[in-house]
């Protein structure tokens, strides 16, 4: 219902107008940090921005959703939080922008600003990230990118040209444009260091920042980078096509433990330790045919098609020439509620997420077609579609960051072996590209590739798993990525080991039950030969043999 002026009583509209004409308290005029300059950024004048709200939050009175993209009631969390000034704002660098951007500011503050990135299509700004980034003294930031709704969803993007460019890269640097400026005003002064994490998409975005603006953070963490995004989501199509053409190609759920346990015999005694665990899946060699019905059909084996379409997941992206553009799926962590069945084959034909992804990708985003049919996709012609619409908008794949270098910027880069989402060598082509183009010495002065055994998507799977990456983990530089980023930055110590750790219940939180050294890479761990398997110090880095 519109609203005309006319409506509302006289009296209040007064009221209104004096508000709006009320000029905002300087900045010297109130405390820094305080909740007068938080509710001063109310009327805070940002280029191409508007400030929707600016409130301060008591400690522990937040209360914030069940965490994004598990579920988990975050209720005890929250309660934890410090006071926190929240300022909402929408940046508008498009005619057909709308992107929201949150920053919260603790009253006690470190100096640094934490950017935080987004998961599959974005969509939505997770407050258990900021939370977690705050409880560290930090300034925090997050966006939805430029639209709201499932990050399963890209509906948003169909014949949306400006919020495919605000998604891909532009919404990140807005965030991080709008969060300095904030920080500023409200401290009264410029955040000291400015980092910046993600995993999946938010990898993407890492490396979208390093490659593009490179003077917008110190310091970049960037898990299981979904950034040859073009590449990834043509696979997805095509591990689709090869799961359901024939019909009777589908692996259903009750046959991954069936995978996964011939891949353990087959390869877990590699490394020299028999706990489920690859530590370096290149090493394994396993053949799908070997787990072949030998007549008929049963969740212990696979029929003929069921093994060609394995062939394909392993296999990865091929041209019509058969020559590989895009790594395949590397053998091990198949099962688990992280893995395959989620992930690949999904509950159903068409089901998994990534073929969610490859479809809302190429009806919404390629050809703006709703209702185009992911059976008709052919190699050749749907890859340079994919390109030639959306690869300057989402594809980070530059190896050149001597940009990020000249500034001092260091970047992390991890990936988990068994990562059923975003295969694991796309993230290892790409580090040593960067280390080609910058040579050797250079590469190593800014930048570390960290692989996880046994992890699958950005956490999760039979291996150490958690690494710091969510921020919340023990302080300890060698147990903490976004820690022994700081020291790199600021104190110019360089990381090396990283303790991964693994814990009961799955989350930071939980009881240790395993810890793994965690090598840069080329390096990979070694069993010493004697010692708890569950404990660290029992491996030592080494040379790998790939």
């Amino acid at each position: 219902m519109r609203i005309s002026s006319l409506s509302i009583p006289v009296v209040l509209l007064s009221g209104l107008l004096a508000a709006a004409q009320t000029p905002a308290p300087s900045p010297s005029s109130v405390a820094a940090g305080s909740s007068e300059a938080c509710a001063g950024l109310a009327h805070f004048a940002l280029p191409n921005s508007t400030v929707a709200s600016a409130s301060m939050v008591a400690a522990g009175a937040f209360n914030g959703p069940a965490q994004v993209f598990t579920g988990i009631d975050m209720s005890a969390f929250y309660k934890k939080l410090p006071a926190f000034c929240r300022v909402v704002v929408h940046a508008h660098p498009s005619s057909d922008s709308d992107i929201v951007i949150e920053v919260w500011m603790p009253t006690a503050w470190k100096g640094r600003l934490q950017g935080l990135g987004n998961g599959g299509f974005a969509g939505l700004i997770d407050t258990y990230e900021l939370g977690a980034a705050i409880l560290n003294g930090n300034a925090a930031v997050a966006t939805d990118t430029g639209h709201t709704g499932s990050p399963i969803d890209a509906a948003w993007a169909l014949n949306h040209p400006e919020k495919i460019e605000d998604f891909g890269h532009r919404g990140i640097h807005e965030m991080t444009r709008v969060a300095k400026l904030v920080v500023e005003h409200f401290y009264q002064t410029a955040a000291k260091r400015s980092y910046f994490a993600g995993c999946s998409d938010g990898g993407r975005e890492a490396l979208m920042e390093a490659q593009r603006y490179p003077a917008d953070y110190d310091g970049i963490l960037a898990g299981a980078p979904a950034n040859n995004w073009t590449d990834l989501l043509s696979m997805a199509v095509v591990d689709t096509q090869a799961l359901t053409d024939p019909p009777a190609n589908f692996i259903p759920q009750a046959k991954i433990a069936t995978i996964a346990k011939a891949v353990v015999a087959a390869c877990d005694k590699l490394d020299g330790v028999a706990d489920g665990i690859l530590n370096d899946p290149r090493q394994c060699r396993f053949d799908p045919a070997t787990i072949r019905c030998k007549q008929g059909d049963a969740n212990n084996c696979l029929t003929a098609q069921q093994v060609i379409a394995l062939k394909v997941i392993y296999g990865g992206l091929k041209d019509s020439t058969g020559r590989t553009v895009f790594p395949g799926y590397l053998p091990g962590g198949e099962e688990g509620p992280g893995g395959w069945g989620t992930w690949i084959t999904g509950p159903a034909p068409v089901k998994s997420v990534m073929s969610y992804f490859g479809k809302g990708y190429f009806s919404d985003m390629v050809y703006n077609q709703p209702a185009w049919d992911y059976e008709t996709f052919t190699f050749d012609a749907g890859l340079r579609d994919a390109k030639q619409k959306t690869a300057a908008a989402l594809d980070a794949v530059n190896p050149d960051l001597s940009a990020f270098r000249a500034r001092g910027g260091k970047l992390i880069l991890y990936h988990g072996w068994n990562d059923p989402a975003i295969p694991a060598l796309s993230t290892v082509n790409y580090y040593n590209a960067v280390v080609s183009k910058a040579g050797r010495s250079r590469a190593d002065s800014f930048v570390r590739l960290y692989m996880v055994p046994g992890m699958q998507h950005c956490s999760g799977g039979p291996g150490a798993d958690q690494l710091g990456q969510d921020g919340t983990q023990a302080s300890d530089l060698h147990s903490n990525a976004r820690t022994a980023l700081v020291e790199w930055v600021e104190k110019g110590t360089a990381p090396d080991t990283l303790i991964a750790t693994k814990t009961a219940s799955g989350t930071p939180q939980g009881a240790v039950t395993m810890t793994r050294p965690l090598c840069p890479f080329p390096q990979t761990a070694k069993y010493k030969g004697a010692g708890d398997t569950n404990k660290a110090e029992s491996f030592v880095c080494a040379s790998s043999s790939k």
